[in-house]
């Protein structure tokens, strides 16, 4: 009997991310043999995984998969045929009643293959299966932070949840157009005489074709997909003139609507037609691209609008009305194939002379830009108003919170200059609530964030804005970075591809063209830094802001953070933070941590972080009887708590040991696997002949060391006069003062060398 379902899993130059996607594909918890996989959930599988001729490790990563899943067959391709063309090779071998085009960077929640498996028996006990089961999903950013499905609401609750046609529910063709949420009876999907497209944006000549012709479409209201957002090397990331593959594809779409006559199928309730419905959202998305700086190459972006205005002119439906607002006069710009005119409408919201009449809601389009075209289009209004001399915006991490150096910055810069006024940019209201009481804040891609990002005259991040927000003249951008590196960073990791995976050297370049100011924490970054971002800033060899904090300590503090954090009087407390590595989706666990409790007993606390780049964390750690006690203190906000609360460090290659090393505390560097990381990675130095510690390789290792105490002062000694010569609890003061308008007080003193071991 044929499977159920078939995933088809194109690869193509994603080993960092493989092991994760195959993981969540895999079979139950116990190692799977063909035995094993003979009935339940797993029989009902298929995966057909299709090695496009992977330039990296994919191909062999997918055959050692394969050895021990029955259900994973590879196809090694000898060409390569790029993604649609890897998904019609998967297509032609798929046996399943239904298929599944997931692709091979993202992975799926636990429990999801079972969650599905249900399902899709469900759709074939019905009277009237489903030809396309949809699933809801999440979208998972480089910073490990999540977001719900954008297109939730107009799902949920929706007739889709008990099935219908795309006349019923016409609000669906706003949704993502993606293939990998949604799931197909393949009978159906043969049916329609189908193709992927070559290139980029390959799956939408797939995808509209189906919801159309659908005679039964169901949603899925349960997240079965994690989305990877803002990966180098994805095509929503990657400059190149296959973004002209679009209009193909829109070719495609639109022969479909004319060969199967569904162009005049009413499908709103109020007479529009199929294809003004789709007519409206192609050109939509077709100028979202053209609008998002980065994507189109400035050289072709002429071109590129000509097309759009072509593809206008070539499927715009007869009486097609144009739509009111800011979008109208966008259409009617593109329809006149008037670049200049869109690209002025654009950069100063000015509406052009003969238009003028038309358009009666444009100010309120403005000031909702939020979205697409009008969120550009309000940015760039704001940034006709004169800069705001008195403005500093501040973010971390990729805006989750406040955190890091510019959190010192931002305290320091109350003090010492406080006409300049602070704000914060976070991601949700979610991380705007955990910010210390009366910070402002702006929340990303709302008129108060266009406002300030335009209009600002100080700018602190300890990495890159969006670049798509410019760099005015007058404004100073201040680029503090977030550690000391170990690991090779920016312009070095060219040599080090697979660390590397698709980094856009070009965009680094123009991003590090914006900054004013590099904060550097000690001579070994700076000499490294230097190379590593090449650029016309000043380097600011200050210290580490955030470490001031460490820099100071004193008992009480340190005793009062322990007591916050509820840890017992008398026990010795391990932070054990390992950082992440390249090639490994998640957290992956490279010491038993319940057996190096056992193993220390219960006069320690052992404190688990991992990376933030990590969703999940380290799963259970409940600890037996006897043992160490252990806290996940992952989602923690403020590290340096953490390392005051600790009296030993315990890491492999994080950057944390050059901060922790600032309090003069034991530190045990766990490294088990140097040379693989060396290779991978590259390194500044060697570790292993300069490490702040003790080095272990195993968990006895680990455990003696731990028990020991102290065994390396010396070497910690020799790692802090070489890596904290300046941590004398100033360098905020003097980044304040260097970049702000500081009046009066006496200058703060040079870097002081060498520097007094903290309490």
């Amino acid at each position: 009997m044929s499977p159920l379902l078939s995933i088809v899993l194109p690869v193509h130059g994603v080993e960092r991310f493989l092991p994760r996607c195959l993981d969540s594909l895999g079979p139950g918890p116990s190692p799977a043999s063909a035995d094993e996989i003979g009935s339940g959930v797993d029989a009902e599988i298929e995966i057909i995984a299709v090695d496009d001729l992977s330039p990296d490790g994919c191909g062999a990563i997918l055959d050692e998969y394969a050895a021990r899943d029955p259900r994973l067959r590879v196809l090694h391709l000898t060409e390569n045929q790029g993604l649609g063309g890897a998904r019609t090779v998967g297509l032609a071998e798929a046996r399943g009643r239904y298929v599944w085009f997931v692709d091979s960077d993202d992975w799926l929640p636990e429990g999801t293959l079972a969650a599905l498996t249900a399902e899709l028996r469900r759709e074939e006990s019905a009277d009237t299966p489903s030809d396309v089961l949809l699933t809801d999903f999440s979208h998972v950013y480089p910073d490990g932070s999540t977001e719900p499905n954008p297109w939730r609401h107009l799902l949920r609750g929706s007739p889709l949840v008990d099935g219908c046609t795309a006349a019923d529910h016409p609000a669906l063709m706003q949704t993502v157009m993606a293939v990998w949420n949604k799931i197909f009876r393949r009978e159906f999907l043969a049916g329609l005489d189908v193709s992927f497209g070559r290139g980029f944006y390959e799956d939408i000549s797939v995808t509209y074709p189906a919801l159309l012709a659908a005679g039964r479409l169901r949603y899925l209201d349960r997240s079965c997909y994690n989305y990877r957002r803002g990966r180098p090397g994805a095509i929503t990331n990657t400059a190149s003139p296959k973004h002209a593959d679009v209009f193909a594809q829109y070719d495609a779409i639109f022969a479909f609507l004319d060969k199967h006559s569904l162009d005049k199928h009413d499908l709103s309730g109020n007479g529009l037609d199929t294809r003004s419905l789709v007519f409206d959202r192609t050109v939509k998305q077709a100028l979202t691209v053209y609008d998002t700086p980065g994507l189109v190459p400035t050289s072709l972006r002429p071109e590129f609008f000509a097309q759009i205005t072509a593809h206008f002119a070539r499927h715009r439906p007869a009486g097609y009305s144009f739509p009111a607002g800011l979008r109208g006069i966008q259409y009617r710009l593109v329809a006149l194939g008037s670049r200049r005119a869109y690209d002025e409408l654009r950069r100063t919201g000015r509406i052009p002379r003969g238009l003028r009449r038309r358009v009666k809601a444009v100010a309120p389009a403005v000031r909702r830009g939020v979205r697409g075209g009008a969120r550009f289009t309000a940015y760039n209004a704001f940034r006709q108003l004169p800069l705001d001399e008195h403005l500093a915006v501040y973010a971390a991490y990729w805006h989750r919170g406040y955190a890091c150096n510019p959190a010192a910055i931002y305290e320091k810069a109350r003090e010492l200059a406080p006409e300049v006024r602070g704000v914060w940019v976070v991601e949700t209201a979610a991380q705007a609530a955990t910010l210390p009481a009366g910070v402002p804040y702006v929340i990303v891609n709302t008129p108060g964030y266009l406002r300030a990002m335009a209009t600002a005259k100080y700018f602190v991040n300890n990495v890159n804005f969006p670049h798509t927000m410019v760099k005015r003249p007058g404004t100073v951008h201040v680029q503090t970075q977030h550690g000391t590196p170990l690991k090779t960073m920016g312009m070095d990791l060219r040599d080090h591809p697979d660390a590397a995976d698709g980094m856009d050297f070009d965009r680094l370049r123009e991003a590090v063209d914006r900054w004013d100011y590099l904060v550097s924490p000690n001579p070994h970054t700076s000499e490294h830094f230097s190379r590593a971002f090449p650029g016309r800033y000043e380097m600011l060899e200050t210290g580490y802001p955030r470490n001031d904090r460490l820099a100071v300590a004193t008992p009480a503090g340190t005793a009062d953070v322990r007591e916050r954090l509820g840890l017992p009087a008398g026990q010795r407390t391990v932070l054990f933070a390992p950082t992440h590595r390249e090639g490994q989706g998640g957290y992956v666990p490279l010491v038993d941590i319940r057996e190096l409790a056992e193993r220390l007993g219960p006069g320690f606390t052992l404190l688990v972080r991992t990376h933030y780049f990590h969703t999940g964390g380290p799963g259970d750690l409940t600890a037996g009887e006897g043992a160490a006690a252990i806290v996940d203190v992952s989602a923690h906000p403020t590290v340096e708590d953490l390392y005051l609360a600790a009296d030993v460090l315990v890491t492999d290659y994080s950057s944390m040991m050059f901060d922790y090393a600032v309090l003069d505390r034991p530190v045990v560097i766990f490294a088990p696997d140097w040379a693989e990381y060396c290779r991978v990675r590259g390194v500044y130095f060697d570790l292993m002949a300069m490490p702040p510690g003790a080095v272990t390789t195993d968990v006895g290792g680990l455990a003696e060391a731990l028990l020991a105490g102290d065994p390396e002062p010396a070497a910690r000694a020799a790692f802090r006069e070489r890596f904290c010569p300046w941590d004398d609890g100033r360098a905020a003061e003097r980044v304040v003062r260097r970049v702000f308008p500081v009046h009066g007080g006496p200058a703060a003193p040079s870097p002081a060398t060498p520097v007094q071991a903290a309490t």
